[in-house]
């Protein structure tokens, strides 16, 4: 409890954009969120009052980090499973706990886990000798995908397999270097879509609208609210399907689950579960304009056991784009935003204080309307013009 306000203080494990903008709305709740941070140029090192430094990996660092804190949460899945367990053996609230987590860090244990369930998934096997991709590939047909366990995000840690020669070759390099990997069938997708549920240590649960989310080269880089032309009998599905995996494994806090809309054997849509993360996500970002409640927010209430806020939409449409690292040289970031508000004051921009590379997501922009068409075409607009300088 922080001795100056009384309130509760959240330690947020990892100091990126996600810790950033969990901080930004703790302020409006009264709340001091710490962070632990690598570096003082991370995201959230340049905002926070309460910064802590040190590896995530590294236990002592994160117990003498959870001493003072009342929930100790992450803004990234990399802790070690261990040492989530030994800090809550010390007595310290960790959501999600390590049990939970441990679904969002090990896509083969995900896979385990949903598939005894009874989930929605892709088809889908352990992978640790060439043969065993060739067999798998050979009976549903290439190309497939292949997944490193643990470690991989936008893009990184996925190939696409074409066919044989390429799978020997990849699984040998791979398993030579300690990747453990998992192969699945590449599912015909009409899109991809989103849904966010958070889940208190109460049980209490409150689902956000369905998203459509659009990926290029891997990276996410615009998220639509509502996803577009979905039946509603499909989305309640959706919001179901979270609710009950946020249930049955046991998360506390934000769960998103990520989906593969495919058409069913009966030709109407079908769900498919790709993957789950236990924290903000990147397709929730609409949410701090876009909803009576946003995802960083609920995140807070959540790992608090405070009641769940409104998850309904502020606007009938809200289009988030990616802001994303362009080339070097060309106008400032402030020129840039000067021009971008004089152009169209209506767009919500948000930056991390990252150091621009390209590709690198740097921030976001989010633009609200009733118009899905108009909408999304400011939104992709605003971000193309953060990103190279020019409409």
């Amino acid at each position: 409890m922080d001795s100056r306000t009384g309130l509760p203080v959240v330690g947020m494990v990892g100091g990126g954009q996600l810790a950033r903008m969990t901080h930004q709305a703790a302020i409006a709740l009264g709340q001091s969120l710490r962070v632990l941070a690598l570096d003082p140029s991370d995201g959230a090192a340049l905002v926070a009052s309460d910064v802590r430094y040190g590896q995530h990996t590294d236990l002592a660092a994160l117990r003498e980090f959870s001493a003072g804190c009342d929930v100790v949460t992450f803004d990234h899945e990399h802790v070690p499973t261990e040492h989530i367990r030994a800090l809550a053996a010390d007595g310290v609230a960790v959501y999600p706990p390590a049990e939970a987590l441990l679904f969002a860090q090990d896509k083969r244990a995900m896979r385990e886990r949903l598939t005894e369930l009874g989930a929605p998934v892709p088809r889908w096997r352990p992978v640790t000798e060439p043969d065993e991709l060739l067999e798998f590939g050979t009976e549903l047909g290439w190309p497939v995908i292949l997944k490193a366990t643990r470690g991989g995000y936008d893009g990184r840690g996925v190939w696409v397999v074409s066919g044989p020669t390429e799978a020997a070759e990849l699984v040998g390099t791979l398993r030579a270097a300690g990747t453990e990997l998992i192969a699945e069938e590449r599912v015909a997708l009409r899109r991809e879509l989103a849904v966010q549920v958070a889940r208190s240590p109460f049980g209490q649960v409150a689902a956000y609208p369905v998203v459509e989310t659009v990926q290029r080269d891997g990276i996410c880089v615009e998220v639509l609210a509502p996803a577009p032309r979905l039946p509603e009998e499909v989305a309640l599905r959706a919001q179901q399907l979270a609710i009950d995996l946020a249930t049955s494994l046991g998360v506390v806090g934000l769960l998103a689950v990520e989906l593969f809309e495919v058409i069913g054997a009966d030709g109407e849509p079908a769900l498919v579960v790709n993957e789950l993360a236990m924290r903000p996500h990147n397709s929730g970002h609409w949410t701090i304009e876009g909803a009576r409640t946003s995802q960083f927010e609920q995140h807070l209430r959540a790992v608090l056991d405070y009641p769940m806020g409104d998850t309904a939409l502020t606007a009938p449409v809200v289009v988030m784009a990616n802001v994303l690292g362009g080339p070097d040289g060309g106008m400032s970031i402030d020129e840039r935003l000067h021009h971008l508000f004089a152009e169209d004051p209506g767009v919500k921009v948000h930056l991390y204080g990252k150091q621009i590379r390209p590709g690198r997501k740097v921030g976001h922009v989010t633009v609200l309307g009733d118009d899905l068409e108009k909408v999304r075409a400011r939104a992709v607009r605003a971000a193309w013009w953060l990103r190279e300088g020019q409409a």
